[in-house]
């Protein structure tokens, strides 16, 4: 293959694309990039400066600074760094300039799996394959929940699930960049699917791509 071979795996949150997008880049040996940690680094970095998070010229200007291969899951995980980035995520210029950054990460040989709300859509849509991962909101509450509780953290679940519902509303409902399905997207539905069961109907999709761009 002359070109890269991009993966573009969008959806909500909790659905369980993040897991799979790191098998499948093992699988074949790609770069991996969960684009919504760019949204945190450039968040963290504000935070730390003493920045303010609601004005976009300098949120802009340090999204531009961020460093993609240095992109720390466990520290950008926090919960106060998630909630500064959802305020900066919706501003045009942040959202350019990080996509700038994505779609340059995307051209690293010899193929890339990017994971996020708009990458079919938006940072990639010409990628050969495009999986959307969904489940339902219950289910995706619950998960985020035991995942807390088997760190020894304490959860509230109604909480959670409603966290769960005003981040779809939000990422949905946003004028840039909204969260949907690309139109060529394969659905996958983890509501009742083992993470293995997700990773093997992922494979046979990509597989079968492959061989049609060879």
């Amino acid at each position: 293959m002359s070109k890269t071979f991009i993966i573009a795996i969008d959806g909500p949150a909790a659905a369980g694309k993040g897991t799979l997008s790191r098998q499948i880049a093992d699988e074949y040996g790609f770069h991996h990039l969960d684009t919504g940690l760019t949204y945190r680094a450039a968040a963290k970095a504000l935070l730390d400066a003493g920045l303010p998070l609601d004005n976009e010229q300098v949120a802009e200007k340090i999204a531009r600074e961020v460093e993609l291969g240095d992109l720390a899951r466990d520290i950008l995980s926090k919960h106060e760094i998630g909630e500064a980035a959802s305020k900066i995520a919706v501003m045009p210029a942040v959202r350019r300039a990080l996509v700038e950054a994505q779609r340059r990460f995307s051209e690293k040989a010899p193929g890339t799996v990017l994971d996020g709300r708009d990458i079919g859509t938006v940072v990639c849509p010409e990628a050969p394959v495009k999986l959307y991962v969904t489940a339902s909101p219950e289910v995706r509450a619950k998960r985020r929940y035991e995942e807390i509780i088997g760190k020894g953290g304490t959860a509230d679940f109604d909480a959670i699930f409603e966290d769960v519902k005003r981040r779809d509303e939000r990422d949905m409902g946003r004028a840039d960049s909204p969260l949907k399905p690309a139109e060529e997207a394969h659905l996958l539905d983890t509501s009742e699917m083992s993470i293995e069961a997700a990773f093997q109907a992922a494979k046979s999709i990509i597989d079968a791509a492959l061989s049609r761009n060879n």
